[in-house]
């Protein structure tokens, strides 16, 4: 598997920057914030619709939960996108066993306190306009490799004009207070909870 490299120099370039396109590109970014276990993991499920998605969510784990950040991201884009492994991205090599041990080492990653780690269980990109948001198995597989003691944190991201040559991007949280039983079908049901309920608060700003 492909695992995060460490460089300071690079992730505290990268961190200025992510910060700085978001401003320049971006007319606003809001979001809203969530009170957590701080002795435990954070585990953050997430929509998946844009080049942006993991910055944002890098972005607000550096204003508001100040966690060591890790995301699970596809081969591909791994070893494209050259500085995401020092930004704490982690992938599977190759399909198979090596994507077994990948979901087992974002397990561990969750039983470290000083961790957040950031999926997107659809595990592709899809429209922002999309009515329920799909898991894969994998993300079960990730949970029960841990010691199960963490933040179950669900985001859900959208992007709007209005009357603004830039977009406004709007993430709307949900920390779960999850059952000590959790299967698949459970957590994607209550994602796409908070999802609806957050495409509800979309659809209700007014500018």
């Amino acid at each position: 598997m492909y695992q995060p490299r460490k460089n300071n120099l690079i992730f505290s370039f990268f961190s200025w920057y992510i910060q700085f396109i978001i401003k320049k590109d971006f007319s606003a970014f809001k979001y809203g914030e969530v009170e957590i276990k701080q002795d435990a993991a954070i585990l953050v499920l997430a929509n998946h619709f844009s080049w942006w998605d993991g910055f944002f969510l890098f972005y607000i784990n550096k204003k508001v939960f100040k966690k060591q950040f890790h995301v699970l991201v596809n081969a591909e884009n791994y070893t494209k996108v050259g500085f995401l492994k020092y930004l704490g991205a982690f992938a599977a090599e190759n399909k198979g066993k090596d994507v077994l041990e990948t979901l087992n080492y974002a397990g561990k990653l969750l039983n470290n306190p000083e961790n957040l780690v950031l999926v997107f269980p659809q595990g592709k990109l899809y429209s922002n306009h999309l009515k329920n948001i799909s898991f894969e198995k994998g993300v079960m597989q990730m949970i029960n490799a841990s010691q199960k003691k963490i933040n179950i944190i669900f985001a859900a991201t959208f992007i709007d004009y209005f009357a603004k040559r830039k977009p406004s991007a709007y993430t709307y949280l949900q920390h779960w207070e999850n059952e000590e039983y959790v299967s698949l079908q459970l957590l994607k049901s209550a994602y796409n909870k908070h999802y609806d309920q957050s495409v509800v608060k979309q659809t209700q700003l007014i500018e």
